[in-house]
Formats: C-alpha cells, sequence, structure tokens
C-alpha cells in the first residue's frame, strides 16, 4: 500500500492545492493527517480543512487543534484518536495531542494520558500515528534539547512498531531506522512538506517531499 503523511498544516489554505497535486501525481490509497490541521481553530474550520483534501483521509489532532475536533470531523474524515484500525491488512494505532509544553495549547496531555490513551489500541508491529515523536527520536529543537515524549517511547519500546510516524517538532524532519522500525516526520505541511510511505508487510519505505519537489 501506498499512503501520503501531512502535519503540522496549521491552517495554512494556500497549500491545500499542492496537497491535492501530490495526491494526484502520486496516487496514494490515502491520507494520514498527523494533527495542527487548525492553527487554534475550530473544529469546523478543521472540518471544513480536510473535506478540502482530494483523498480519505485518518487524522488525529495536534496540540494547536481543538479538543472537539475528534467529533467534528466525523463527517469527512476517519477519526484515529485513541483508536486503532485495519487498512488494507495493516493495523494502524493513533493518538493525537502533545505532551505538556511552554505554550499551553489546546490540545496537551500528561504523560500518563498519553500512555494510557496508546496502550489499549497498540499491537505488535502496528504502524503508530502520533503528534509528539517517541522520546529521543526526531525530536530535537534548535535548542538542542529533546521534547518528545517518553510515554510514546515507552509504547515503541513495548509494542515494536514497523512504522512510526510524528510530527509537532517543525525543524525534526526526517527518516530514521531504529531497531527495526522507521520513525518518520514529515516536516510541516504549511510549508509545503509531506512523506509519500510505501508498506508491504514488514518492507517499509519513505520519501520525504519539500515544498519544491
Amino acid at each position: 500500500m501506498r499512503f501520503l503523511v501531512i502535519t503540522d498544516f496549521h491552517q495554512k489554505l494556500s497549500k491545500l492545492e499542492l496537497i491535492n497535486r501530490r495526491i494526484d501525481e502520486y496516487g496514494p490509497d490515502f491520507t494520514l493527517f498527523l494533527g495542527d490541521v487548525t492553527d487554534m481553530g475550530t473544529g469546523e474550520d478543521a472540518a471544513r480543512i480536510l473535506s478540502s483534501i482530494n483523498s480519505e483521509i485518518y487524522v488525529i489532532p495536534g496540540n494547536c487543534d481543538p479538543r472537539d475536533l475528534p467529533h467534528k470531523i466525523s463527517d469527512v474524515a476517519h477519526d484515529m484518536h485513541g483508536k486503532g484500525a485495519d487498512i488494507g491488512g495493516q493495523y494502524f494505532a493513533g493518538l493525537g495531542g502533545s505532551n505538556i509544553t511552554i505554550f499551553g495549547t489546546p490540545f496537551e496531555l500528561t504523560e500518563d494520558e498519553l500512555y494510557n490513551g496508546l496502550r489499549p489500541v497498540s499491537k505488535k508491529g502496528m504502524v503508530l500515528m502520533t503528534h509528539v515523536p517517541s522520546y529521543g527520536m526526531l525530536d530535537t529543537i534548535p535548542s538542542g534539547i529533546n521534547v518528545g515524549s517518553k510515554s510514546v517511547k515507552r509504547i515503541v519500546d513495548e509494542f515494536r512498531p514497523v512504522l512510526a510516524l510524528s510530527g509537532h517538532v517543525h525543524e525534526a524532519i526526517g527518516a530514521v531506522e531504529n531497531e527495526g522500525a522507521l520513525f518518520v516526520n514529515p516536516g510541516p505541511a504549511k510549508e509545503g512538506r509531506c512523506a509519500i510511505i510505501d508498506l508491504e508487510g514488514e518492507r517499509v519505505s519513505s520519501m520525504l517531499l519539500g515544498p519544491k519537489d
């Protein structure tokens, strides 16, 4: 299967055309949206944005999204917040929001809430969808501090996903293999960034696309 991964859109409506162009060009089976659909916007804002993307979409909220996003987008996309789903024979599990930040954004969770939200829906070999990255993996801000979630890392260590997808840290773009898992942060969609993932069983590859690709 092939899917598009986007995150950290932050209500940048001018990038919708680019997202749809990439869907036409690369032909993904579906799209995963890893949160920050809005920029402190409403659930209705999120639904309008998602309905403008020409793809089947599985979505989790980011820390800059409203708490009611999972409910508000249910008519236009698949809510994956605290849920698991079999998609094309592969199990996916998701949880949105972030760990606590210094900014007091709308959708922040304690480490206990992150762990307790993920553990019941997690399975060995899953594709893991989180907004906040696993601690120590694609989570370094410019000052050099790691800001990822230790609870997400705990889930990764316990369940060993084949693929762990995240956003949140705009500068930590990349694809890194570690102990059999591929970790991917496609970078912010508000800058025209995304990733194309090809996944067949345990074989997974990623292609990161920038604003000029």
